[in-house]
């Protein structure tokens, strides 16, 4: 491969890498405007992982996300990432990624018809390598809406949001996304995603993607986030494995909140 080629590949391979980052529901990329319990923890050790025939494979290996209710109706949030890239015809880059940072606030409760409202913004900050493939290179910025309503065995969330993505070639960009899952029984969430973004990148095009996930819970404290998927438009697809360990004030479990437990 061409150095100019082999440059070109890294930077579509970093432009990908970092957004990757935000699977910002998981096991999903749709996020849910629920906040974790007061004074409550989240902690997940995961992996997301991505290809496409252009840009190669890329991903975390893992990464650790923590998220604190740190107020009422607030949740602090990082991800700190070990990210890899490996680029067509190329070698295979490992070292730390872009962090993320973010604050959940919810606005608006759920009721009988009025569905829970709240925004997260994320902030990626360039900490990786972009030379290497192993970051964008430039800071980001997310700015979304999320909605979700219950009815039942199901829950669904989605909503949108606009990335900030300066650099050279880069693009702003628009993220639109929903998600519906249903509790199958005790311990088993099964759902699915369809979601849209449009182009990151000067000369690029948008593209539309699914996942379909599974989440499973072992007790109140263990869990297992599981979703893989591909885009519809173009020969690219993603993954995503995560366990997630959930606690409060001495270890005690959170209590679930309208049939969701912040997944």
């Amino acid at each position: 491969m061409g150095g100019g080629r082999g440059r070109r590949a890294w930077l579509a391979l970093a432009a990908l890498l970092a957004p990757a980052l935000a699977w910002a529901g998981p096991p999903y990329t749709t996020d849910d405007p629920e906040p974790v319990e007061l004074h409550h923890w989240e902690v997940y050790l995961a992996t997301v992982d991505q290809w496409s025939r252009e840009a190669g494979w890329s991903g975390t290996a893992p990464h650790l996300e923590v998220n604190y209710g740190a107020l009422p109706d607030v949740q602090l949030h990082a991800i700190a990432p070990l990210a890899w890239a490996h680029a067509p015809g190329g070698g295979t880059s490992l070292g730390y990624g872009d962090t993320e940072l973010g604050a959940k606030v919810r606005f608006v409760h759920e009721g009988e018809r009025v569905p829970q409202i709240g925004v997260f913004p994320l902030l990626e900050l360039p900490t990786g390598d972009a030379s290497r493939g192993l970051g964008a290179g430039q800071t980001q910025l997310f700015l979304p809406l999320w909605l979700q309503k219950s009815f039942g065995p199901w829950t669904s969330y989605g909503g949108g949001g606009y990335w900030i993505n300066p650099g050279p070639g880069n693009r702003n960009w628009w993220y639109f996304g929903w998600q519906a899952q249903r509790r199958l029984g005790e311990g088993v969430a099964l759902g699915a995603e369809l979601f849209h973004g449009t182009a990151r990148q000067d000369g690029g095009s948008g593209e539309t993607r699914f996942n379909v996930g599974v989440v499973l819970d072992f007790g109140e404290l263990h869990h297992v986030l599981v979703s893989a998927g591909r885009a519809l438009d173009k020969q690219a697809a993603q993954a995503y494995l995560a366990y997630q360990l959930t606690f409060g004030p001495g270890g005690e479990a959170p209590a679930p909140e309208d049939g969701h437990e912040g997944h």
